[in-house]
């Protein structure tokens, strides 16, 4: 899809979805990424990007990173302390889950491009720490077209949806994760869709972890598959 109608179509769903609670204020937009496939331009243009509030608390836009023509997109929900001092995506304790699970998948990560749904770390304060803040509709929303910009590039085959947030943004709408996990899915996006939990869940987990990542390999390796990875 030419980058002009996929920013049109991403304005127009933005146009129709914010409604009461979650209206924008006026002066809000989404993001408008340039008019290439090229990810280094891209992600120099995401550098910039001012389309939602999050970029005044965030140390900097964290783009996605991997195969530039990866079989597997992984998208996440935003990127977390680590990775927002960092600027690169899943270097932080859910990321080397992530990590565990590839290689458990025999899927090199390096053959994998991993993104977030949301560019920018969101939180709250906490005493002197930062606490993770789940995204606003009206961000992920704002945030969408590099998303799609990011498709549009790279091409995958199957995007590994973790969590809802990446769920919602992929899928265009709220979605059961615990209903649908696992499950092959059509995305509006175009791609064919599984969708797990985020890892950053299975690590705040009190017991049962070993279990819950044994799944999750499962879901990754689903992925794979269907992305012809193994």
């Amino acid at each position: 899809m030419p980058t002009a109608s996929r920013r049109s179509t991403s304005k127009r769903v933005v146009d129709a979805k914010l409604t009461g609670s979650e209206a924008a204020p006026a002066a809000a937009t989404v993001a408008d990424p340039p008019a290439t496939d090229s990810l280094p331009q891209l992600r120099s243009a995401a550098a910039s990007c001012r389309a939602c509030p999050l970029w005044r608390t965030g140390t900097q836009t964290v783009f996605g990173e991997g195969g530039e023509h990866a079989a597997l997109m992984v998208v996440g929900e935003q990127p977390g302390d680590r990775e927002d001092m960092e600027g690169h995506p899943f270097v932080g304790p859910a990321g080397r889950l992530l990590d565990k699970a590839l290689e458990a998948s025999n899927v090199p990560r390096d053959e994998v491009y991993i993104t977030n749904a949301v560019k920018h770390f969101k939180w709250e304060p906490r005493g002197k720490r930062r606490i993770h803040k789940t995204p606003a509709q009206r961000e992920i929303e704002a945030c969408l077209p590099w998303l799609e910009a990011e498709l549009a590039a790279v091409e995958p085959r199957v995007i590994l949806c973790l969590g809802a947030t990446a769920a919602r943004a992929v899928m265009g709408g709220k979605v059961r994760v615990t209903e649908t996990r696992g499950q092959p899915l059509h995305s509006p996006l175009g791609k064919e869709v599984v969708i797990t939990v985020h890892p950053a869940y299975i690590l705040r987990l009190r017991s049962g972890m070993e279990e819950a990542f044994a799944v999750f390999v499962d879901d990754v390796g689903q992925a794979a598959k269907l992305a012809g990875l193994k």
